[in-house]
């Protein structure tokens, strides 16, 4: 039996970076694509303590907070880890925040200085202008605003006594202040504390049998709870080597070379890599080999299949054996998911069907489910007993149950301290008895194994008094094609349902090449339409007759993680995609009466 990481007993989460860094001090720790940066553990902790002294110097103290505005950069592990061995709270802002919103973070957080690159240089340094704070940039010397990170290191007191500061941490003081996302309003402050963080990675750790060296991939936003988890905190507990990803855009050549042993994805994301392997075998040149890939899926599907019925005849499972030697091994390694231990999707609803290819490909997706004010704890399918089409148990640790509306409740010691400067929201958030009132509507059936049917606000009434779970149908649409990016189910007030749909250019791209199109012209070809309403009709085919969608219409425009219609994680803004296209929606109804 392969070693796995051990559940951590420490006072803070800096505790828990020292032992590591003791232990593990030869490993790589921080690395970029190709090794151009390897920090070991050993390296990565004397840049820690080196930037804590020059914290120290510029005022930086217990209870103080730092904003940082970076990509996925090694500077990001060094600086947020500093700040949090000075009992200080470090936050992110997503790369995409403008000015005011900038602003509105820093004056919330009572942040003193903030660490950001060049790129970022014109919002960031507006924001600190009209509030007044410091500035430091990573990635040049003598910037335009602010100072260079050599300047700022450089001033620090020899004297500095590292241990005594980061020993003195406790586990209610403040880790982290994630700031949500704003999918229904303005981003609000989630206060979590070291021992929220100990007890979340503890309850992922008795859940999941991580090995106990491993390698992860930091590519989404830091300023997002689960990827703080995944790619900061999580090795911290085991010494893994995190690889960091500045743009979420290359993820495929970073999977390449990493080889990762846990990855977590948005669902957005395991549906391009689906997308893309499908287009492999398509636009494969040499028909030989393009039997062999279409083979070897076709067995993985109706192998898995039959696993989900309960029972895979011998002689099956024999050709399967075949299949994975010959063809699926090959698959998994070309997109560099070959050495995973555990794989895992969150933060919007999955598609069953994309995570239906995945576990017959070899790679079993566990789907999870938790929340910033939850510390990401929640659910998770644990590996080995994965149900599709839910979040699994609550982690252990941690209680879930169902409000009377449907509402789920959680209750645990990764529930939050609080909203930042809201007590009232605080309050009307946790109640008397620590339940977390989640916003998300879901059931929990027998062995507790939780489904998310979606946002409670989001939920749809027709105008029939009919309750429907827009992000269900919107997952069917999506998996239906690898053409499609975003679809928006539209019907509240309404008799039935339309959608708004957009698509995904690169595959557009792809699929236009393979069937001999214009690309061009390909986005408003009549080929397009055929293939979106084929897609529709396919998952109308699983709805009920209410959540079945009557008319769409395939917009043009692009949607961009961190722009009007998306969040930086790829959630939609609802809100914001109903005003702004509101005629067209009218347009729809009115076209298909």
């Amino acid at each position: 039996m392969n070693e796995r990481v051990g559940q951590v007993s420490a006072n803070s989460v800096a505790e828990v970076f020292q032992h590591t860094a003791a232990k593990a001090g030869d490993r790589v720790a921080i690395r970029t694509l190709g090794d151009t940066v390897t920090w070991t553990w050993s390296e990565y902790a004397q840049r820690v303590e080196e930037m804590a002294a020059a914290m120290t110097a510029h005022g930086v103290a217990r209870g103080d907070t730092v904003g940082v505005m970076l990509t996925n950069r090694p500077e990001f592990h060094v600086i947020d880890s500093a700040a949090m061995h000075l009992g200080a709270a470090p936050f992110s802002v997503y790369n995409t925040s403008p000015a005011s919103l900038i602003e509105t973070l820093i004056a919330n957080s009572g942040c003193r200085v903030i660490f950001t690159e060049v790129a970022f240089l014109p919002a960031v340094g507006a924001a600190a202008q009209t509030v007044g704070i410091d500035v430091v940039v990573v990635d040049e010397e003598e910037p335009v605003f602010g100072e260079g990170l050599s300047t700022y290191l450089s001033r620090r007191d020899p004297a500095f006594d590292f241990a005594s500061h980061w020993r003195a941490v406790g586990p209610d003081d403040l880790l982290t202040i994630i700031y949500t996302s704003g999918t229904t309003g303005a981003p609000k402050g989630v206060e979590v504390t070291h021992a929220n963080m100990l007890a979340t990675l503890n309850g992922y750790l008795s859940a999941i049998e991580f090995p106990a060296e491993g390698r992860v991939l930091s590519w989404l936003p830091m300023a997002h709870v689960a990827e703080r988890g995944c790619s900061h905190y999580l090795p911290m507990t085991s010494g893994y080597t995190t690889t960091c990803c500045p743009d979420a855009t290359q993820l495929l050549p970073y999977l390449q070379d990493v080889h990762p042993t846990w990855f977590f994805a948005v669902p957005r994301a395991w549906e391009k890599l689906r997308a893309g392997m499908q287009a492999m075998v398509a636009g494969e040149p040499d028909e030989q080999k393009k039997r062999a890939l279409t083979w070897g899926l076709e067995v993985a599907r109706r192998r898995f299949e039959a696993a989900q019925q309960g029972e895979v005849p011998a002689d099956l499972a024999a050709e399967y054996e075949m299949a994975d030697e010959m063809v699926l091994s090959k698959m998994r390694a070309a997109v560099g998911l070959d050495q995973l231990a555990v794989a895992n999707a969150g933060a919007a609803p999955s598609s069953v069907e994309v995570l239906a290819f995945f576990h017959a490909l070899g790679i079993p997706v566990s789907e999870l489910w938790g929340m910033s004010e939850s510390c990401a704890a929640g659910c998770v399918n644990p590996p080995g007993d994965i149900k599709l089409g839910t979040v699994g148990p609550a982690l252990p640790g941690f209680e879930i149950r169902t409000a009377p509306d449907g509402e789920l409740l959680l209750r645990g010691p990764g529930v939050m301290r609080g909203y930042r400067g809201d007590p009232e929201l605080t309050a009307a958030t946790i109640d008397d008895e620590g339940w977390l009132h989640t916003g998300d509507v879901g059931t929990i059936d027998d062995d507790g194994y939780v489904t998310i049917v979606d946002r409670k606000k989001e939920i749809l009434i027709t105008s029939a008094g009919k309750n429907i779970a827009p992000a269900r149908v919107e997952a069917l649409v999506k998996g239906a094609s690898p053409l499609i990016g975003q679809v928006v189910a539209v019907g509240d007030g309404r008799n039935y349902l339309v959608a708004l749909i957009t698509l995904d250019p690169q595959m557009v791209g792809a699929w236009a090449g393979s069937q001999g199109i214009d690309p061009a012209e390909a986005m408003t070809s009549p080929q397009i339409q055929a293939v979106v309403a084929a897609a529709v009709a396919k998952a109308n085919a699983d709805l009920t007759r209410p959540e079945q969608i009557k008319d769409f219409t395939i917009l043009h425009d692009d949607w961009v993680p961190g722009g009007d219609e998306l969040t930086p994680t790829m959630k939609l803004k609802r809100k914001n995609v109903m005003d702004r296209y509101a005629r067209v929606i009218d347009d729809l109804y009115a076209d298909s009466q």
